[in-house]
């Protein structure tokens, strides 16, 4: 059986190393192009395509996967199957029919809530105790393929996007494993998605990131959490970019004051009103620095008790 794997970031490789550990014919490997990097802006090859490259398998990067000769590039490969792990476009018909087992995805939510590009982040944003991992046989809406199995997995009050998307990672591809050997035998018949439960988790735009002080400490805290470690959350300081990589919730303020007031900075960090309490703020990153504890920047700058920030 002839496999092609589709998938880009970290969150894709524990699935791509699976199939090839348990020895399945993998022809191709199609992820996104390679995008420039820090700030010197270094082409650098995605994590599927690093591991692709070790191992010797051919690597597809279409600008758009929609094009015809992307879809002719991959059908010369001709395969009986096709495993996809957050690859980041969405596949076209052409794509979609090629493979006589179908085409297979490894998404990281409980389908049917939270279709889309950030299920991992919005579940954490949400307050979310719950989420998991659902394979699913792809369609040509988004993220609305019939569902093969699922597995569920815990958030933890100290989890954020990046210890769930290892968690889900590490889960994806062991409820893969589990149901390859079904999969390589045809098409299943799997679970249709009930419309009236679907939610959706849209990628993460700049405002979501902006931290409103006038939300609860524990919407604050997630939102936080949430972002970490991609973009982080933050406010404005001196009219500036303040990041926030850390921080932890409190019952109650220190004192009253409006929200996004800085009520006092001490070596456990800065605490700040929001709308029902206080949170203090663990690990910063002012502008043009890098991330470093509070703490530190508690001893060496500027900021006073009765700073708002914005």
């Amino acid at each position: 059986m002839k496999i092609v794997f589709m998938g880009t970031p970290a969150f894709a490789v524990p699935s791509l190393r699976m199939l090839l550990d348990e020895g399945y014919n993998v022809v191709a490997v199609v992820t996104q192009p390679d995008r420039p990097q820090g700030r010197k802006k270094v082409l650098m090859p995605t994590p599927v395509k690093e591991v692709a490259l070790e191992q010797g398998i051919p690597v597809l990067q279409p600008q758009r996967m929609r094009s015809p000769e992307a879809v002719a590039e991959l059908a010369a490969y001709k395969p009986d199957l096709i495993v996809t792990a957050a690859y980041g476009q969405i596949l076209p018909k052409g794509v979609l029919e090629l493979p006589a087992n179908g085409c297979v995805n490894v998404h990281g939510s409980l389908l049917p809530q939270y279709r889309g590009g950030a299920p991992i982040q919005r579940c954490i944003i949400n307050g979310e105790t719950e989420t998991g991992i659902t394979l699913m046989y792809m369609a040509e809406g988004l993220d609305t393929g019939d569902m093969i199995a699922q597995v569920k997995i815990q958030i933890d009050e100290e989890d954020t996007s990046g210890t769930l998307f290892e968690k889900l990672s590490i889960a994806g591809a062991a409820l893969l494993k589990e149901q390859m050997p079904r999969l390589a035998n045809g098409r299943l018949k799997a679970e249709v998605q009930d419309e009236q439960k679907a939610s959706y988790a849209p990628n993460l735009k700049r405002e979501d990131e902006k931290i409103d002080w006038n939300a609860s400490t524990r919407d604050i805290y997630n939102q936080i959490r949430g972002l970490v470690p991609f973009s982080g959350a933050f406010t404005l300081w001196n009219d500036e970019v303040f990041k926030a990589w850390a921080s932890r919730k409190t019952d109650k303020a220190s004192k009253e004051a409006d929200p996004g007031t800085v009520l006092q900075l001490t070596d456990q960090g800065i605490e700040v009103k929001t709308g029902d309490a206080s949170l203090w703020l663990t690990r910063i990153q002012p502008s043009g620095k890098k991330q470093m504890e509070a703490a530190e920047f508690v001893r060496g700058n500027t900021m006073t008790p009765g700073t708002v920030l914005g």
